[in-house]
């Protein structure tokens, strides 16, 4: 267990399917001595908001398609969940919303590792939160997929091709962002170069650089 000169950290990870994000932030929670927060956000945003966690489940990363769907989101009040348009908004909105304060709890309250769900969107005004994106060549990421599904590759390959899109349109929705664009992120580690252990390494050495850098 390691621990930074940092008051405190907190490190979302944008991931393309297949890429390690998931374990590469479990790997980086567990040697910084923090918690890693995954599909266990829906969980937490399910007890916050009184919605089940199926809810949750159906909708975790779905993109939306309805443009008029946004018009109600300029009327919604962050935290009030009883009110008229929260209650009158889409399903899928709701359930972003809930995440999205679900989060915003999570790093107020303690240092954390996130993974997905527009976390680093969510915590753009926190200027200790520090952005990653993992990326992966294809050939590991379908290799890595079909052993751990136990399917072919050409269907890893497909698999990994719609999750990235569902994930894209998630993001580029719900974020003033582009998904995966270098621009959006502080850091970008392509994985199948030097393995999850060297980007758990790369990311804790940016991350003390960066808290020591004052300007």
């Amino acid at each position: 267990m390691e621990t930074m000169d940092m008051k405190k950290t907190i490190l979302t990870i944008g991931r393309q399917y297949g890429s390690g994000g998931r374990e590469i932030g479990q790997r980086l929670a567990e040697k910084l001595g923090i918690k890693c927060y995954d599909s266990e956000l829906l969980d937490r945003a399910a007890k916050d908001s009184g919605m089940c966690q199926e809810i949750f489940e159906n909708h975790d990363e779905k993109p939306t398609s309805s443009f008029l769907d946004s018009l109600v989101m300029d009327t919604y009040s962050v935290g009030s969940y009883n009110s008229s348009p929260f209650l009158d908004m889409p399903l899928n909105h709701k359930v972003f919303l809930a995440q999205f304060e679900t989060i915003k709890k999570i790093a107020d309250r303690e240092s954390c590792v996130i993974v997905g769900r527009c976390a680093d969107y969510a915590l753009a005004d926190y200027p200790d939160c520090i952005n990653i994106f993992i990326h992966s060549d294809m050939e590991n990421r379908v290799k890595a997929v079909s052993k751990r599904l136990n399917i072919t590759e050409n269907k890893a390959k497909d698999l990994i091709q719609k999750k990235d899109k569902q994930r894209a349109s998630y993001y580029n929705y719900y974020s003033s962002k582009r998904w995966g664009d270098s621009k959006s992120y502080d850091l970008c580690m392509n994985s199948s170069k030097i393995g999850y252990d060297g980007v758990v390494k790369m990311i804790q050495e940016f991350a003390k650089i960066k808290g020591a850098y004052k300007k």
